[in-house]
C-alpha cells in the first residue's frame, strides 16, 4: 500500500471523481486542509512513481495503477465503516472518523475476512458502493436536480462525508439515509430551497444540502 500521506491524495483524487468534479491542485489543497505547495510536492511524488497521468494538464488524473490503489484504499475504508457501524454499533460520523485511521493498519487478509464476516456488503453505511464488489445505482440523481416528486435516498455524497460531517450528522438525526422514501412537494422559485417530506418531517433544504443526497426517482 501507498504511504499514509500519498494515500489520503488518492483517496480523495477518487472521491472527487466519483462526485463528477474536476480535480486541480487548489482543489486537492482545499479538501485536504493543506497548503498549494504541498500538494504539488505530493503530486510529484505520485508522478514519479506512476500514479499520475502526465497528459492531464492542469486536471489531475490517475493512471491504471494509480486508480486501482485508490479503489483498493475505498474498498478498505467503506469496509471498515460497515464492521464500525454493523459490528460496533458506532453512529455513521463517527464510524466514517474511525475508519480513515484504521484503513491504514489492517492487511489485505483481515479485509478479505471482515467483508465475508459481515455478509459481503454492497456497499457502505452512506451508501456508496464498494469498489471492486458493486457499482452505483443506475439512473439515480442528486436530489437538487429531481424537481417535484417521488424518489428513494440512494447515497450520501463523499464531499459531505469529508468536508462536511456537520452535514452528515444534520442528514442523519433526519433520517435521510439511504432506503429512506421521500417526496419533494415544492421548490421555491427564488432560493431554490426544497420542501421535502420524509420519514413523516416536513423539511425544508438548500440547494447545497439537496445536492449532497442521491436519489432514485420513483
Amino acid at each position: 500500500m501507498p504511504s499514509e500521506v500519498i494515500s489520503r491524495y488518492l483517496e480523495a483524487i477518487y472521491y472527487m471523481r466519483a462526485e463528477g468534479e474536476t480535480v486541480t491542485n487548489a482543489r486537492l489543497a482545499e479538501w485536504l486542509g493543506v497548503s498549494r505547495p504541498t500538494v504539488t510536492a505530493g503530486l510529484r511524488r505520485m508522478a514519479r512513481d506512476g500514479l499520475l497521468r502526465a497528459d492531464a494538464g492542469k486536471e489531475v488524473l490517475l493512471t491504471a495503477e494509480g486508480d486501482d490503489k485508490a479503489a483498493a484504499i475505498v474498498r478498505r475504508h467503506r469496509i471498515m465503516e460497515r464492521w464500525l457501524t454493523d459490528a460496533l454499533g458506532l453512529d455513521w460520523v463517527v464510524a466514517d472518523e474511525e475508519a480513515a485511521r484504521l484503513e491504514h493498519a489492517i492487511s489485505d487478509l483481515v479485509e478479505q475476512r471482515l467483508y465475508e464476516a459481515l455478509g459481503r456488503p454492497a456497499s457502505c453505511p452512506h451508501g456508496n458502493p464498494i469498489p471492486g464488489h458493486s457499482e452505483p445505482v443506475a439512473g439515480e440523481v442528486r436530489l437538487a436536480a429531481l424537481g417535484t416528486g417521488r424518489a428513494t435516498v440512494t447515497r450520501i455524497s463523499e464531499v459531505a462525508e469529508r468536508e462536511a460531517p456537520s452535514l452528515l450528522q444534520y442528514l442523519h438525526e433526519r433520517n435521510l439515509v439511504p432506503g429512506t422514501a421521500l417526496a419533494v412537494t415544492e421548490v421555491d422559485s427564488v432560493g431554490r430551497n426544497l420542501r421535502v417530506v420524509a420519514a413523516g418531517r416536513d423539511l425544508t433544504l438548500s440547494q447545497e444540502t439537496a445536492g449532497k443526497v442521491w436519489v432514485l426517482p420513483d
